[in-house]
Order: C-alpha cells, then sequence, then structure tokens
C-alpha cells in the first residue's frame, strides 16, 4: 500500500511539473503573439481576453447592430447635435470618422465642411457599403469610405484636422499601433476626439468594458504621445475628451 501511495504522489507531482510547463509556454506564445504591450488573461463576457496597461479589451460590435446605432432615440440621449457643435473644425476641415458604422456622426459631419472631406473609417465592408449607398442617395460628395485595419485606419499622412472616435477606442484590438497610425495622420495642429461613455458613472446602464474612465484614457492616450486639450463634460452620459500631439 506505502508504495503505491508513493508511485501515486511522484504521478502527481509529475503532472504538476507537465502543467507548470505547458502554463510557461503558453504565456510565452501569448507574449509572441501579443507583443510586450499586451497581456492575455481569460476573457470576461464582454471581453477579448487581451489587456492593455491594465485594460481589458471589449469585443466590437458587429454590423448588425446597425440598428442600434441609427435608433430614433439616440441623438437625445447621446446630445448629438451638442457634440456637431463642439467640434473643433470649420467648412474647409478634413476629417475622419474611424469606426464610422453606419456613418451616423459621418453624415452630420459632412454638412459642417461643404468644402471639406470625411473619411468614413471602418474595418467592416459592410459599415461601407451601407455609408457608400446612403451618402449616394442623399447626394453627398464629400464623404470618402476607407477600409481600415485592426492596426492601421490606412489614412493619408499628415492631412488630417480632426480624428473622431465615438464609442469606438475601448473596441480597438491593437490600441497602440492604431493610435501611432492616427498620429501620423494628423497635421502638425491635428486633434484626435474620443467620445467613450462614462466609465465612472455607474448610473450610465452599458457594459463595463464598453465604457471608460478620463483617467485611463489619458494613461493610454499619454502613452502614446498625446495631450489631453479638452475634457467636455456638458454630455448626458459620455466624455468629449480632445487630445493634440504632445510636444
Amino acid at each position: 500500500k506505502q508504495a503505491i501511495k508513493n508511485s501515486v504522489v511522484k504521478t502527481m507531482r509529475y503532472l504538476l511539473i507537465v502543467l507548470s510547463l505547458f502554463s510557461l509556454c503558453q504565456s510565452r506564445e501569448v507574449t509572441a503573439q501579443t507583443g510586450n504591450d499586451y497581456s492575455q488573461k481569460a476573457p470576461s463576457r464582454d471581453g477579448i481576453g487581451k489587456v492593455y496597461m491594465g485594460r481589458e479589451i471589449s469585443h466590437v460590435m458587429g454590423f448588425h447592430g446597425v440598428a442600434w446605432l441609427e435608433r430614433e432615440s439616440r441623438s437625445e440621449e447621446e446630445n448629438t447635435e451638442l457634440t456637431i457643435a463642439n467640434l473643433p473644425i470649420n467648412k474647409r476641415s478634413k476629417v475622419a470618422d474611424v469606426g464610422a458604422g453606419s456613418g451616423f456622426y459621418t453624415f452630420r459631419i459632412a454638412d459642417k465642411v461643404p468644402e471639406g472631406k470625411v473619411y468614413a473609417v471602418d474595418i467592416q465592408q459592410a459599415a461601407l457599403n451601407y455609408i457608400e449607398n446612403k451618402a449616394a442617395k442623399q447626394d453627398v460628395d464629400n464623404v470618402i469610405t476607407v477600409l481600415g485595419s485592426e492596426k492601421s485606419p490606412n489614412l493619408p499622412e499628415n492631412s488630417l484636422d480632426l480624428v473622431i472616435m465615438v464609442d469606438v477606442y475601448h473596441e480597438l484590438a491593437f490600441p497602440k499601433e492604431m493610435l501611432q497610425n492616427i498620429k501620423k495622420s494628423l497635421k502638425p495642429t491635428g486633434k484626435l476626439l474620443l467620445i467613450e461613455y462614462r466609465g465612472e458613472d455607474p448610473k450610465v446602464a452599458i457594459k463595463p468594458l464598453h465604457k471608460m474612465t478620463v483617467k485611463q484614457v489619458k494613461k493610454e492616450l499619454e502613452a502614446n504621445g498625446f495631450t489631453l486639450t479638452t475634457n467636455g463634460q456638458f454630455l448626458n452620459i459620455q466624455h468629449f475628451l480632445i487630445f493634440e500631439k504632445a510636444d
């Protein structure tokens, strides 16, 4: 009996060693896949398990959610007109709406830049098709669709006055790479506007991974060469955060 017991103990120790080595290999594999700036964890219900600067990245909302993007109550809920009125643009500005979705903001911005351009960027071709059809129906000729990637919006360098992301940043699979490429696309005086649901406010009825705090946004943007210049607190449930390139 003692011999059998000793054998079982040795087997258990062996299995623990094998499991430890397996976990180490998995950890190294994740590091190789995601890079030193990212880590991996067990995915939460609404996350992808990939972590950037302490924040788990959320799932991307697919274009099947177009009805949510175009809901009649959205403008009132999000103070859309107030957002548009406070954009740092003029009639000649070149703007990019990254993660444009259905173009809810794209076309409202286009009205404000009749002599400029609006690049509607999305990684889903279905979204771009929707925007192109809408532009054709409304005879809008200053909206340009761009198929982006997970790492880049694929925008022309040193050409944009403003890049806007509305409830998009928290879904970026590669936030560092995307921010660096957005930075390249901005003119020296160009600005980046992030609109995100307020993570500090538990009364904002949005899933936690789809909200962000000002503290976390600043932490990530500053690490990528941006400085917060405007913290607008005039929206009902969202932050209005304007960043510029750091000196």
